[in-house]
């Protein structure tokens, strides 16, 4: 009986002892990243990033191009003094015609992508629990770049948690994929380690809104549904009128849950150079197997991981930057890009106590 008491102890403590294992290796796990594909360019930072592509040319002025936000501060739209009694640093208030030109440019972003590109509109919860974030990668390696509320729940970095998440511990038909999502959330990022980077302005903010793209796919549909988000995302610069290029991110600049990522840098002529507004990556199965998100092939019993991408089409704020630095004129008025005119009620320029 005594031997009887002691293997049972044994055992309990045993158990215990394999859950805190399990835990520590998952942990482990966790923070390993994804792999690139072979055709990811080795490189340690973002100096040896491949440019693929290139679109339209610099604007020309007779004048010395303003930044975006001496031009929205210059027209009374664009508040970073009151933004910080309210919030803190990175944030900012928009008014009058800017605000209403965010989402004009929203607007036309979302049309496009649903009715032209096959997107399906969702509207997402902006918190999440930890396994949402968890499977798209935020988690554990990245809890620091996060908001965490009160009640453990995330606010959400970039709508591609949730719009993923849609597909965690699902079985789909092959015949239903692929499934093409897009929503226009604010985001939510902490900016951990961004300190004494773009403090001025609307390039990195706590609070800023996107329209996300997300596919999910099959392995043999991913590298086609990649060039498609890519181009879908790309149209939209296009139609701005604005000059961008295309780069392939090599494996040190590449996100952590990406196999393979292209990134579209618009120019902005008041900084005179090119900055990043959408990343569009394919994950592979590396998200599914964190949602156990699955397909099953046609005629097959088995069953498979989907293949997961996502993108920015685009990010809205960084697209309003690149507005206003584009399309300024002389006086410090902007002038609006003929798509977005139907969404601002046919004004043709913003000007100030306008």
């Amino acid at each position: 009986m005594a031997q009887v008491a002691d293997l049972k102890q044994r055992i309990q403590e045993g158990e215990g002892e394999e859950r805190r294992r399990q835990e520590e290796l998952d942990r482990l796990l966790g923070g390993i990243p994804n792999l690139p594909l072979p055709e990811v360019p080795l490189g340690a930072d973002e100096k040896e990033n491949r440019k693929e592509r290139q679109h339209g040319a610099p604007p020309a002025f007779g004048f010395t191009p303003r930044e975006h936000f001496e031009l929205g501060e210059g027209l009374g739209l664009m508040d970073f003094e009151t933004a910080a009694l309210l919030s803190g640093a990175r944030f900012v208030v928009l008014k009058g015609q800017l605000a209403r030109l965010e989402r004009a440019i929203a607007a036309f972003m979302l049309d496009l992508h649903t009715e032209e590109f096959g997107y399906t509109e969702v509207a997402p919860p902006l918190m999440v629990r930890d396994a949402a974030m968890f499977g798209t990668a935020q988690l554990p390696k990245f809890a620091e770049d996060q908001f965490r509320t009160t009640n453990d729940m995330w606010l959400i970095p970039t709508a591609e948690v949730p719009l993923t998440n849609l597909a965690r511990e699902k079985i789909f038909a092959e015949s239903d994929l692929p499934m093409r999502l897009t929503a226009f959330t604010p985001c939510f990022r902490a900016e951990a380690g961004a300190a004494g980077r773009d403090t001025r302005g609307m390039i990195r903010l706590h609070q800023f809104s996107k329209v996300e793209l997300v596919s999910i796919t099959t392995p043999e549909q991913a590298e086609a549904e990649h060039q498609r988000m890519t181009a879908c995302a790309e149209e939209v610069l296009k139609r701005l009128g604005l000059h961008y290029r295309v780069m392939l991110l090599c494996t040190g600049d590449m996100g952590f849950a990406s196999r393979k990522t292209y990134d579209l840098e618009v120019w902005l002529p008041g900084q005179n150079m090119f900055r990043e507004i959408s990343s569009c990556s394919q994950c592979g199965d590396f998200q599914a197997r964190r949602m156990e998100a699955r397909y099953r092939p046609g005629g097959e019993k088995a069953v498979r991981y989907v293949h997961t991408l996502n993108g920015s089409g685009l990010a809205v704020g960084r697209t309003l930057v690149a507005v206003l630095e584009n399309y300024q004129q002389a006086d410090g008025s902007v002038s609006v890009p003929q798509v977005l005119r139907p969404y601002m009620n046919g004004q043709d320029v913003i000007r100030k106590n306008g």
